[in-house]
């Protein structure tokens, strides 16, 4: 940091014309290229916002503001930024640029910002929620790989709201996590629990994130929907949800999670369901097969779509541990 030691381009008589290649100059002499280019991009894609829009002081200080604002009211059970990033759609984008699907795969979708790490580990045929108000549901499930192998011992992280659509952490006095939990697949990629049927929601707009949908004359409703997270090694980490088919909010989710293939209907748990998982007959049922792919596979689709989207924007590139670089030797 000692600016005698460091070799810097001469930077004087800057103008709107001439700041970005200044820029660009001084935080080129960074060693690592992947960090360079990241810069180089966003100061770019800031610069040309800039001068695109003819942005005002007034409108980058309120900028600004908003962004502390989104900081301040971030706390260890609710991220604001997660917030903000999902309903302006990048979470979704940035998922699916990081973990691309083949089509014979679960597609992910948002993390959502109310995951917690303090689930507990149950065994199969928990009961996730406690909410004595919540409809019964049976949830029978299967995860296999692309080839439809069984997956064994897959850890699966579940979390749903109550039956009012609120969260466990979204109350004072918390004590302990409800309405998740972590299960692991048996040997034959199978697992089950009970829940309760979900219920359309409102993300949490009492803050900066809920002041700009109101600016923007969107609503903050989530469709009906349970959250997955599944891990395994040597498997690409996948972040999904189910969300229910006819849910007023199916085509218009504030965080833009929904996709096709993870709309579900619900069944109707049999006689036979009854007896053998222990529930009431006629309760809500619902199943699903989950397929997870590997990471060399993930890998290989990343790599091959990264360089896709580098020959569009006619730009040469290699790929650096899994991330694209500029080529310049």
């Amino acid at each position: 940091m000692d600016p005698s030691k460091v070799d810097l381009p001469p930077m004087k008589d800057l103008t709107i014309e001439n700041i970005t290649e200044n820029v660009h100059a001084i935080n080129s002499r960074t060693p690592d290229p992947r960090l360079r280019y990241l810069l180089e991009r966003l100061v770019q894609h800031m610069h040309d916002f800039a001068r695109e829009t003819r942005l005002s002081t007034q409108e980058w200080m309120a900028g600004i503001e908003f962004l502390t604002a989104v900081g301040k009211k971030c706390t260890d059970v609710r991220q604001e930024f997660i917030l903000l990033s999902d309903t302006l759609g990048l979470s979704l984008l940035v998922d699916s640029i990081d973990h691309p699907k083949p089509p014979s795969s679960t597609e992910g979708t948002v993390l959502g910002p109310y995951h917690t790490h303090d689930a507990e580990t149950h065994s199969l045929g928990h009961s996730i929620s406690h909410d004595p108000n919540g409809q019964p549901l049976l949830c029978l499930c299967t995860v296999k790989d692309t080839s439809g192998r069984p997956i064994p011992d897959v850890k699966i992280d579940i979390w749903e709201t109550d039956s009012k659509g609120a969260y466990d952490v979204q109350y004072e006095g918390r004590t302990e996590p409800d309405g998740r939990a972590i299960l692991r697949s048996d040997e034959t990629g199978n697992f089950w629990f009970k829940a309760i049927v979900p219920v359309p929601y409102s993300i949490p707009h009492d803050g900066p994130v809920g002041q700009m949908l109101r600016s923007l004359r969107r609503h903050p409703w989530r469709p009906s929907h349970m959250h997955f997270m599944f891990r395994k090694e040597n498997f690409d980490h996948l972040i999904t949800a189910l969300y229910l088919r006819n849910d007023p909010y199916e085509t218009s989710d504030a965080v833009f999670g929904v996709k096709e293939s993870l709309i579900v209907d619900l069944g109707t748990v049999s006689p036979e369901q009854a007896a053998k998982y222990d529930v009431p007959e006629g309760s809500k049922l619902l199943t699903y097969d989950f397929v997870l792919v590997t990471e060399k596979e993930t890998r290989e689709l990343r790599d091959a779509e990264a360089r896709k989207a580098a020959e569009k924007l006619g730009r040469r590139m290699k790929i650096v541990e899994g991330l694209p670089v500029p080529d310049v030797d």
